[in-house]
């Protein structure tokens, strides 16, 4: 794991001038995720905002701030990579943090999302399993709308 990591920056260096090519719309992308979540029997309306910054054309890192209303009411906090294969088709893992009413947990995130791009503009319908240490797993599904620049 130590070692993947220590070879981003290396990564980053040997494709930059070729990425720019890939990546006409710049290295960071915003958006904004509307979905749901279910969590032990509860579904909740889950809003969010996540930020990507593309190392490459293979992965970026970022992050993920998301609130699930309704029965659940919880915040949860992720730092992501975003491992994008192939025409638009894109896994994301992390840990992070839930912040809930009735407890604090661990997470780690499995996601898929398939992303659409016009221009800049993007639409990516997306779900992820949250596996919550010691606690109950949720899942969490939806659609976000951003923008690369």
């Amino acid at each position: 794991m130590l070692f993947a990591l220590s070879s981003l920056p290396a990564l980053s260096s040997e494709t930059s001038v070729h990425d720019e090519h890939h990546l006409p719309h710049g290295r960071h992308h915003i958006s904004v995720f509307l979905g749901t979540t279910d969590l032990e029997g509860k579904t909740g309306f889950t809003q969010g905002i996540d930020y990507e910054y593309r190392i490459n054309e293979l992965i970026g890192l970022g992050g993920v701030a998301e609130y699930a209303l309704g029965g659940i009411d919880a915040w949860t906090i992720l730092a992501v990579a975003d491992i994008h294969l192939k025409n638009g088709l894109i896994l994301q893992v992390g840990p992070g943090f839930e912040h809930g009413e009735e407890e604090d947990v661990f997470v780690t995130r499995f996601g898929a999302l398939y992303e659409f791009e016009f221009g800049k503009y993007t639409i990516s319908p997306q779900v992820h399993f949250d596996d919550h240490i010691g606690s109950e797993d949720a899942i969490v599904y939806g659609v976000a709308l951003g923008f690369s620049f």
